[in-house]
């Protein structure tokens, strides 16, 4: 069983994430991780699903999303060629005599201090999840004291690109609230 990573732009609407993750839960499918936001387009918003399972259950999947009315189009992402990459907020016990470890092994990982109080250090690091999980490792031995995961967000590399006007669909129109 391997991680699949589904990308699927979807009307920006009241409902559509609920109907979506209700497929997943009807089929007995499990989301590893589940992202949402508008794309370029306001009427629009992309979700990258990653799921573990066989093929078959990709294939199912896929199958199952297009039938969806807010669904507007739904492809695998090729591990090998798409950026996937998450964000990770983590508040470790920092001490004045772990501290100084804490901070160089931020630096080793390209994070950032985004918050420092007596006892703890609150760390912001993007990357694939490989690279998150490797941080984390060495994090642990200083106390974990909490942890937020955005979940995995992807782009095809180059210039291949799941988007409305590639598929010849008329962009949906936003109704505008006049006050």
């Amino acid at each position: 069983m391997k991680q699949h990573v589904v990308s699927a732009l979807v009307e920006n609407r009241a409902g559509t994430l609920s109907r979506v993750s209700g497929l997943f839960s009807r089929r007995g499918f499990n989301i590893d991780s589940l992202t949402v936001g508008e794309t370029e387009d306001p009427s629009i918003s992309r979700m990258t699903i990653a799921v573990t399972g066989a093929d078959s259950v990709l294939e199912q999947i896929i199958k199952q999303l297009s039938k969806l009315v807010d669904v507007i189009a739904v492809r695998e992402l090729d591990p090998s060629s798409c950026l996937r990459r998450e964000i990770m907020l983590a508040k470790v016990a920092a001490d004045e005599k772990t501290r100084p470890a804490v901070i160089e092994i931020a630096g080793i990982f390209r994070s950032r201090i985004i918050d420092v109080s007596p006892t703890t250090i609150t760390i912001e690091a993007t990357g694939d999840i490989e690279k998150l999980d490797g941080f984390l490792l060495l994090l642990r031995p200083y106390g974990l004291l909490e942890l937020a995961r955005t979940g995995l967000v992807a782009l095809e590399r180059g210039s291949r690109v799941l988007s409305v006007s590639d598929l010849g669909i008329a962009p949906l129109s936003v109704p505008v609230l006049i006050s």
